[in-house]
């Protein structure tokens, strides 16, 4: 079960995901703590891609751009137009004269590795489903020894939890 749900301190809307057997929540933008209960429900359903739809066309009406929005195909249509729409990085890589197997090599030594390693979002990502209680002390530390350095691994669970791709509840993160 997936609701969109509102911030009364910062008017901010995220997905919320199993509303009922989550006890608190907290805002995305501005960090405030909410009893789950107590959290204005705009839109609830089992499917997280409706879910999202209705997020996006309630904040859409939020800036009155509804008629806009009306005239825009669904979110994983949007998705799939932007991958197919322009060319990839690596045709504009060369195209610009650089090689792009040396920006590739680079980014994994960015990363922490060499080819085959995992991205720090990945590191940070699978840490929240692999340690026992996913709090974010845990889930740095966990993170922090396959190389993530502490404050990074702190923003990725940040933005993670902005997307929408986890969900904190209680201290708690949970992938979604």
């Amino acid at each position: 079960m997936y609701a969109v749900v509102g911030c009364n301190e910062c008017a901010a809307m995220w997905l919320l995901a199993d509303p009922r057997t989550s006890d608190s929540a907290q805002c995305p933008r501005c960090g405030k703590t909410h009893r789950t209960a107590k959290l204005k429900r705009f839109f609830e359903s089992d499917d997280r891609e409706a879910a999202r739809e209705a997020r996006a066309a309630l904040l859409a009406k939020k800036r009155d751009e509804s008629a806009a929005f009306a005239k825009i195909d669904h979110v994983s249509e949007l998705e799939r137009a932007v991958d197919e729409a322009g060319i990839d990085d690596r045709e504009y890589l060369e195209a610009s004269g650089i090689d792009a197997d040396a920006v590739d090599e680079a980014g994994a030594r960015a990363e922490g590795g060499g080819s085959g390693s995992r991205s720090r979002t990945e590191v940070v990502r699978d840490a929240v489903e692999a340690v026992d209680d996913p709090t974010e002390e845990r889930v740095v530390a966990h993170a922090s020894e396959r190389g993530v350095p502490a404050e990074t691994a702190r923003e990725i669970l940040t933005r993670l939890a902005r997307r929408g791709e986890l969900s904190e509840s209680g201290g708690r993160y949970r992938a979604l």
